[in-house]
Parts: C-alpha cells; structure tokens; sequence
C-alpha cells in the first residue's frame, strides 16, 4: 500500500497543474491579438527557471519523483508561454526578451546544474546543494505577492488580488507543506510553508476589502487592475 505521502503528493500534482495552466486566457487574448500589449514575460521566464531546477532536484533526489513530475509539466508548459512572448513580443522587446530567456533559462540553469555536479562527488550533496537553490529562487519571488498584499492595502481594491490566485496559493502552500513534512524535506518545506502562511494573509485580506470602496482609482487604474488580474497568476511562485 503506498505511503500518504503520495497520495498528498498526487493532489499537489493535481493542484500545481491547474495553477500552472491558469494564464491559458491570458495567452489566448495574446494570440488572437498577434501582441504581447502590457503583458510582462519575466514572471514566466522565472517560473520556467523555477520549474526546471525543481525537476532536475525531483529527479536527483530519491523518492521526490512527484515534485520531478509536476515541475517537468510545468517547464514544458512554461515553455509553450514564453515561446508565445518571444513570437508576439514587440520588436523592440523581443531582443531583450530573448537575452533574458538565455541568461535565466539556459545559461544559469546550465551553471548550476554543472557547479552542484562537480563540486559534490556525493549525490546527497548534490541534492541538497539544488534544494537550497530552489528554495532560495522561491522566497525570492515571493516579492510579487507581497507587493500585490500592499497595493491591497493602499487602494483597498482587491482587483490587485484575484481571489482564485489567493485561494491556490494557500492551497498550493498547504498541500505542498504537509508532503514535505511527511517527506522529511525541508528545502520543500520552508518555501511551501511561507506560501501557506502568505496565501492565508492574502485570503484574509480579501475578507477585509472585497466590500471595500477603492482609494484613488481612476478609470485608466481600473482597467489596469483588470489587467493585472488577468496576469497576477504567472506573478506568484509555484512551491512543489
């Protein structure tokens, strides 16, 4: 009989795939309007980079096969997303684009693939080396969902802050968490229990200001809230 932990782990799996196709309208609108418009490609670009680390960490860890699972969909997902920015990008973005996708998506993954792998001789280094990686790039991105709790905070407009986001978040964090600790994985424990803990503190904020009057938003501000709704998703760390 398998052990809970993979039954957590297959609901996370689950969970992480319907956050990773989340931006799937997103990319559609940018399709049919043959333009990337506002939309800002570093948040994939670093989702891919995250992806791809948390799949080679899944792989060269035993028993992470799950996390090695998702992430490996999530890279490939990612991909399709930033191939569609590098196609519909602006010329005068598209070149900048692609300096950013060869330094974030291939040059440094390459560096740390390849400075975890001769440094350490033994695997359980190598491992271990990777997960502090991972979970290093993971708390870094979480400067997306702190400024999103802020701008809540200063216009008191939860349009900064689409409700499903919060919710996945937290429910994402949670799933990932607990697996961790089941797994005894604290590289996977720390960045999921600070997305549980942030996801709760968003899903808070929603209860304080979803009835709220916003604070000095205008018209243009409210259609870039729209906006932003749209893309906030891709904006917050996938934790597996």
């Amino acid at each position: 009989m398998a052990e809970p932990s993979f039954y957590i782990g297959v609901i996370g799996n689950v969970i992480s795939v319907l956050v990773f196709l989340s931006p799937v309208e997103t990319f559609w609108k940018i399709v049919k309007r043959k333009s990337t418009e506002e939309y800002k490609s570093l948040p994939y670009i670093c989702t891919l980079l995250g992806s791809s680390l948390w799949t080679y960490y899944g792989i060269v860890t035993p028993g992470e096969y799950l996390v090695s699972t998702v992430n490996g969909f999530g890279a490939l997902v990612e991909i399709i997303y930033v191939s569609l920015f590098l196609i519909y990008a602006p010329r005068h973005l598209k070149l900048n684009t692609i300096v950013v996708v060869a330094l974030l998506n291939v040059l440094f993954p390459v560096a740390a693939i390849a400075a975890t792998r001769s440094a350490f001789q033994d695997e359980k280094m190598r491992s271990q080396s990777m997960g502090f990686i991972c979970a290093g790039l993971n708390i870094i991105m979480y400067g997306s969902p702190l400024s999103a709790m802020k701008t809540v905070v200063t216009t008191k407009s939860v349009k900064y802050m689409p409700f499903w986001l919060s919710f996945f978040l937290f429910l994402n964090g949670a799933i990932w968490a607990v697996y961790a600790s089941l797994q005894h994985d604290v590289f996977l424990l720390v960045p999921n229990g600070v997305g549980f803990v942030f996801g709760t503190i968003q899903l808070i904020l929603y209860g304080i200001y979803r009835n709220a009057k916003p604070a000095g938003l205008s018209n243009g501000s409210t259609e870039i809230a729209a906006d932003e709704e749209e893309g906030l998703t891709s904006r917050a760390p996938l934790l597996s």
